[in-house]
């Protein structure tokens, strides 16, 4: 935690010290929304055997690309979910310090740049319990 003592021996505004407490707090954020989406997709792999993976090859291929395209959709949207917030956090932190009062309005902005994040894995859940049930 972030504390006005320790920004304070070291010359460092206690603001930019909560701005970046808050954009770490997201980040650690995405981070869990990663291992969430795994948990899920891992729980959606089934056993089989050699005889029922050639009855039903179509069905384990779709459910395979399901689950693939799950987690590197998470992925991919919680790498542009970093990437915005910390651009928006870079000039954040520079609008911050020439003007107080906007803090709220850049606060919001980096609040719709994570969401991105969690549009990412609410597509991903839904896409990874997109299966096709086998025939036999």
């Amino acid at each position: 935690v972030v504390s006005t003592q320790s920004t304070g021996s070291s010359g460092i505004n206690a603001e930019y010290g909560k701005q970046w407490y808050q954009r770490r707090v997201r980040g650690e954020a995405v981070a869990i929304y990663g291992i969430i989406i795994a948990i899920i997709l891992v729980q959606n792999i089934d056993d089989t055997t050699p005889e029922d993976w050639l009855d039903n090859y179509n069905t384990y291929i779709f459910n395979g690309y399901c689950l693939f395209f799950a987690g590197l959709l998470t992925g991919m949207c919680n790498l542009a979910c970093g990437i915005c917030v910390g651009i928006v956090g870079s000039g954040a932190a520079l609008a911050d310090a020439q003007n107080g009062e906007l803090f709220v309005r850049i606060l919001v902005i980096e609040i719709f740049g994570s969401a991105i994040g969690l549009f990412g894995v609410i597509i991903a859940v839904l896409l990874g319990n997109n299966r096709k049930i086998s025939s036999s």
